[in-house]
């Protein structure tokens, strides 16, 4: 009967009455896979939102790669393949540092968002539903939101040599601030850091904690791990 209860998903209609669905999928879930999922949705979220945002920041972009519209960019970075061209097979971290490489002429919020991602989907075992047989590492998590860190810091301080920036995100003009990237990311990380400290209960391990300065520090293996 306990089982049978927590196999119940609990919906609500288009009248705001509650429903409760039988799932028989949460038969094979405990409640930290359930947590994951929660986790990585949240996370995944996050990412396309912080896009959209760097997307409307920089709309030289998106035409850089010949999209019609930040839509369709929008869409062709989240399709599920992170193979694009313009990055020669450059993948996490080799990818979102090409997006500041002065030489790079293509998209460059495909560039850090695809390197991003591929951090995200590698921290997450290439996953998008979680059980009870599956397993994360908790260190990949880790060197995840440690990575946002760093993509943030290197979008803030790299400019070409007109000293302009190369990818706009916080607006810090004291007259119209907008710190908003900052909250998105920072809830981002936040979800990946709650998590890695979950997994690592979970699994009787410690998190080696990495420390460099943010001013040259390099992107942490996470697929690699």
């Amino acid at each position: 009967m306990a089982i049978l209860v927590t196999s119940c998903a609990t919906r609500f209609d288009a009248d705001g009455r509650k429903e409760n669905r039988f799932d028989p999928r949460y038969l094979a879930k405990s409640d930290i896979d359930r947590v994951v999922d929660t986790d990585r949705t949240e996370v995944m979220a996050g990412m396309r939102h912080i896009a959209v945002k760097l997307y409307k920041r920089n709309p030289k972009e998106w035409k850089k790669s010949g999209q019609p519209n930040a839509a369709a960019a929008l869409d062709r970075l989240f399709a599920g393949s992170l193979n694009f061209p313009e990055l020669e097979g450059r993948r996490e971290g080799a990818a979102a540092l090409y997006a500041f490489s002065a030489n790079y002429q293509g998209d460059r919020v495909l560039a850090v968002m695809a390197g991003l991602l591929g951090m995200v989907y590698a921290a997450f075992e290439h996953k998008d539903d979680f059980y009870m047989l599956d397993s994360l590492n908790e260190q990949k998590l880790y060197n995840c939101a440690r990575n946002i860190e760093i993509a943030i810091w290197k979008m803030s301080s790299t400019r070409n040599a007109s000293g302009e920036l190369l990818l706009l995100s916080n607006e810090l003009d004291p007259d119209n601030p907008n710190l908003s990237f900052e909250r998105e990311f920072g809830r981002v990380i936040g979800l990946l850091d709650f998590l890695s400290k979950v997994v690592a209960d979970k699994n009787g391990r410690m998190i080696t904690r990495i420390t460099q300065s943010i001013a040259t520090s390099v992107f942490l293996p996470v697929g690699g791990l």
